[in-house]
């Protein structure tokens, strides 16, 4: 049975490959990968293969946030032995203070919980006979050069983002839901019109005024992108879980993530009026839009709206919470906001394998 399992995951995530031609980098994705599937005996703890795959991308995810973290932290966060490297960057603190004087504070926060959420999927998986995720080979992007970064190569690229904000819109929404298909607005339609540097990337960018302020608020809205992302995909994937301590591990997680959600989207509400004088992006007053709703900034509750079937009446949720191609979804919208350029088809075919496996788990019983 083991067996059979074994090569039905392998032969479904190698088609999908193919067609995606992506066939020799998945090979070496799948190298890198290693067995993730455990010995025969794990199934006693009732734990299933899909449930493993779930931790998987699940760890591999927390890990990519962990590294994008780290370089937010060696800018703008405090630094100490809680979260090491890099001294701080004093114009981009500056910048970042404007919008909430407590902003380091609350970037070494998220820094830090990402960093156990990692390291906990690992060590959890390693104590179930499972494979830990390992994402070390990829870590060879180069990171910004500006004072206060650590210098050390990076999974991720934070200085070319094309950053979505349509989740301001679609948490104000009181009509529409994404799990029905319908769409949002974004807030700031210019972050999604080129690539922007959401940290220094040189002494020059630190030395203008407008330009570090428009890099900060820039930060500020990329903070929320990411962390909506995880405020969904927790219940996504819990929904496919079928061992109860699995279970209780995505349920503990998943709201930590949406705690680092409501934070960001209270503090993008306080971005500050600039034009960057560099690409000429602009960021509005957010004031202006006082007394609309689907802009208005201090409403960082989520609105209540259609859930399951509009027969049953609105009702508050996070959204999307929608199973199907969760991860794979996720790590589409990672790559779309430009988090990996630069980085290797092999990386992209461990993670598309990783999303795959996943996505294929189903709740058993």
């Amino acid at each position: 049975m083991l067996q059979r399992i074994r090569k039905l995951g392998n032969s479904l995530s190698r088609r999908t490959m193919l067609r995606g031609g992506l066939a020799a980098p998945a090979i070496i994705g799948a190298a890198v990968l290693g067995d993730p599937l455990p010995s025969a005996a794990f199934d006693d703890d009732g734990i299933t293969h899909g449930d493993i795959s779930i931790l998987r991308f699940l760890a591999a995810i927390e890990i990519i946030e962990t590294d994008l973290w780290t370089q937010y932290n060696e800018f703008g966060g405090i630094q100490d032995n809680e979260v090491p490297g890099g001294s701080g960057s004093p114009a981009y603190q500056a910048a970042l203070a404007k919008l909430d004087m407590d902003m380091s504070q609350y970037i070494h926060d998220n820094t830090e919980d990402e960093i156990t959420h990692s390291s906990f999927l690992n060590a959890y998986l390693r104590s179930k006979g499972a494979e830990p995720v390992d994402l070390t080979p990829f870590r060879n992007l180069p990171g910004s050069t500006a004072p206060g970064s650590s210098g050390k190569k990076r999974l991720t690229n934070l200085m070319q983002l094309t950053v979505d904000t349509s989740w301001w819109t679609r948490y104000r929404s009181r009509n529409k839901n994404p799990d029905f298909g319908d769409t949002f607005a974004p807030l700031i339609p210019g972050l999604l019109k080129g690539k922007f540097t959401a940290i220094p990337t040189s002494t020059a960018d630190t030395s203008n005024p407008d330009r570090i302020q428009a890099i900060a608020n820039t930060a500020a809205l990329h903070f929320g992108t990411i962390e909506q992302g995880g405020s969904s995909l927790y219940p996504q994937l819990a929904q496919r879980v079928s061992n109860a301590e699995v279970l209780r591990i995505l349920l503990s997680i998943g709201p930590t993530e949406t705690m680092h959600f409501q934070t960001w989207s209270d503090k993008a509400g306080n971005i500050v009026q600039v034009t960057d004088p560099i690409t000429g992006l602009e960021f509005p007053d957010l004031g202006m839009f006082t007394g609309n709703e689907d802009l208005q900034a201090n409403l960082i509750m989520p609105e209540p709206t259609e859930f399951l079937s509009p027969a049953f009446g609105v009702c508050s949720i996070i959204r999307p919470t929608e199973t199907e191609q969760a991860a794979t979804r996720t790590f589409a919208s990672f790559k779309d906001d430009g988090l990996f350029i630069g980085q290797s088809d092999a990386f992209f075919a461990t993670m598309n394998e990783l999303a795959s496996r996943a996505d294929m788990a189903r709740r058993r019983g």
